[in-house]
């Protein structure tokens, strides 16, 4: 199996992008990548998309964007999992170029959720649940997460203002990002008493609704040297899945599925969670956040709060968590979301992430998700010069 790298990538702003199209979108983050690098060609593109069937009205996207990059005739493929689409297609090109079938490939995420506002986005998101014993009675992901939050807060006895602090961080980080789609800041207060979306989930614990796109280049390590002059490491790559009904789960507070990727992300880099650098981690929604840094070995169970107010996520922490302001504040285009996350940490391991830069980054871990964790995937990113 070949070694990986990541020699560039591109991004758009997250946004409510009224005169673009998904494939402008793409078009636009591609191009941004393809011009950093001197590359000859590329073989084949991977494109993270959840909802375009039903939000834009178009299917086969992969040839959709092939099209519109003047790259017909190579192969380009679609890549559903949900929120974990771009995770999902990260994974796909990663395995493509390790396994020597492509040399070079454009792997990215695109969404526009704005072209379905209200209750069809609501719905086509709702998906990701299951339709039968979930998403047919009423559930929406706002109220699952919700459930799961009242829980954690009665088994561990932390308090509501935790999750609050955790959105004020998270804008902190994404007042200070050009990429991010809520650029600035807000404080406890705004949280506590911004609308009631299902209790004890208010709208400052959501992350937004919006268009984006990212994208990166992958290629064999061994050749990364001659297209570009800095470039990254895919270290190590891990993928599981849980229940997709949350009510199957033996364990509500567990997401398994992040456990067990993350384990085999750690020992194929061979590397453990004191290793991380930095971490971009999916929090959809704050409970997100707190469950996620747990079962990444971040934290220990119930004890979010404790090394939250210890500053261990803070950008001079233990573990900087979201510098880009995570989905709450960045913006959460859910099939460019996991695509996004690699963006941001490739960005801070080659010293190009401006006024979130991070001193010193060698070593860099995304998590992306999918539903409540019904699949995941973590990526360890290494920086090599």
């Amino acid at each position: 199996m070949r070694r990986v790298a990541i020699i560039s990538y591109g991004m758009t702003k997250v946004d409510r992008h009224w005169n673009k199209s998904i494939k402008d979108l793409f078009s636009e983050a591609t191009l941004k990548a393809i011009n950093k690098v001197n590359i000859p060609k590329v073989d084949a593109i991977f494109v993270g998309n959840m909802c375009a069937s039903d939000l834009c009205d178009q299917n086969n996207i992969g040839t959709v964007v092939a099209d519109h990059l003047g790259m017909i005739p190579i192969p380009s493929y679609r890549i559903e999992a949900a929120c974990g689409s771009g995770g999902a297609a990260i994974l796909s090109g990663f395995m493509a170029v390790s396994s020597g079938l492509f040399d070079i490939v454009v792997v990215g995420g695109v969404e526009k959720l704005t072209d379905g506002v209200g209750k069809k986005a609501t719905f086509s998101l709702g998906k990701a649940a299951d339709f039968e014993y979930e998403l047919f009675y009423g559930i929406t992901f706002a109220s699952l997460n919700a459930l799961i939050m009242r829980r954690y807060m009665e088994v561990y006895k932390v308090p509501r203002e935790a999750f609050a602090d955790f959105a004020v961080l998270m804008h902190r980080n994404g007042a200070k990002n050009p990429y991010a789609q809520l650029q600035f800041e807000i404080n406890r207060e705004t949280v506590l008493k911004s609308e009631d979306i299902a209790d004890p989930i208010k709208l400052y614990d959501c992350a937004p609704i919006g268009d984006g796109a990212a994208v990166v280049i992958l290629c064999p390590l061994e050749d990364a040297s001659r297209y570009s002059d800095s470039f990254v490491e895919i270290a190590g790559i891990g993928s599981a899945t849980d229940t997709i009904d949350i009510a199957s789960r033996e364990d509500l507070l567990l997401l398994k599925s992040i456990l067990i990727a993350a384990n085999n992300a750690y020992k194929m880099a061979k590397v453990s969670p004191s290793d991380i650098d930095l971490a971009e981690i999916h929090d959809a929604f704050t409970i997100d956040a707190a469950l996620s840094l747990e079962a990444l070995g971040f934290s220990k169970r119930g004890e979010f709060d404790k090394l939250l107010y210890d500053g261990a996520f803070e950008p001079d922490g233990l573990i900087p968590v979201n510098l880009s302001g995570g989905l709450k504040s960045r913006g959460h285009p859910v099939g460019a979301t996991g695509v996004y996350q690699i963006a941001e940490i490739t960005m801070q391991l080659l010293g190009e992430a401006g006024k979130n830069q991070l001193k010193n980054a060698e070593i860099g871990l995304a998590q992306n998700m999918a539903g409540v964790a019904s699949n995941s995937y973590v990526t360890i990113l290494k920086r090599c010069r």
